[in-house]
């Protein structure tokens, strides 16, 4: 008796060890723009690609010329940012994205106006 539920608990622990590895091992890393990096212009960049919860998006850009800013939908539309915006400047910024809608702008004046800023859902 004691030998079957040993191998129940065994059993147990390897299906629970397998289903985390599964769930962190198909997490994505994307370049945002790509080989261009975070730039004006940059806003269609995601067209045709699917995000999970978990998926890195690296920002690679000049911090001289350029930040990361985390803004909700508001900031996002207005190209502005609300205050406890979470704001990135290091030039290879790595985000994790969260569930449901990110959204991400450049605050160096006219530069989400003229394209750099994305919308990314992630499920």
């Amino acid at each position: 008796m004691a030998e079957g539920r040993d191998i129940a608990i065994t059993a147990t622990v390897l299906v629970c060890c397998l289903l985390l590895h599964c769930d962190t091992s198909h997490a994505g890393t994307y370049t945002v723009g790509g080989a261009k990096g975070w730039t004006l212009n940059v806003v269609g960049w995601h067209y045709g690609r699917s995000f999970k919860a978990g998926d890195i998006l690296v920002f690679n850009y000049n911090p001289a010329a350029h930040d990361v800013v985390s803004v909700n939908r508001v900031g996002y539309n207005a190209c502005t940012v609300p205050r406890a915006s979470k704001v990135y400047h290091t030039g290879k910024d790595e985000i994790m994205l969260v569930r449901g809608q990110n959204f991400f702008i450049c605050s160096v004046p006219g530069h989400c106006q003229s394209g750099m800023k994305i919308a990314i859902t992630a499920i």
